[in-house]
């Protein structure tokens, strides 16, 4: 596996452990729909949150939540949808990012639940 495959891997770890950490119940990592991937949906009361995990080992060219597009917010939105139809919930849905990068020898975790009204 290549290297920023396996640091993708390692931050979606360090992200399931954070949002446990925080009272989020992990429902399904890496949820496909046609063409989108959900990192992680959670769920903490009645609110879904569906979590874009960003990992990068140094951020010369930006932060990591830097890093997710209007098209990836589209995909994500069409997505989640499915999930939520699929399940028939009744649940508030939030979208949120964990930027996860190196500083130093550790990582530093951002969460920014909502993340979207950010863009």
């Amino acid at each position: 596996m290549a290297s920023h495959n396996e640091l993708g891997k390692l931050g979606e770890q360090m992200a399931i452990a954070f949002l446990r950490e925080n009272g989020y119940d992990i429902l399904e990592t890496n949820w496909v729909f046609e063409k989108a991937e959900i990192d992680i949906i959670a769920r903490r009361g009645n609110v879904l949150s569906v979590v874009e995990v960003k990992t990068r080992s140094e951020i010369g060219f930006g932060l990591p939540q830097d890093f997710v597009d209007r098209k990836k917010i589209r995909l994500l939105v069409k997505a989640v949808n499915a999930f939520v139809l699929s399940r028939d919930l009744d649940v508030d849905v939030r979208f949120d990012i964990v930027g996860i990068h190196k500083v130093d020898s550790k990582f530093r975790i951002t969460h920014l639940p909502d993340a979207f009204f950010y863009f």
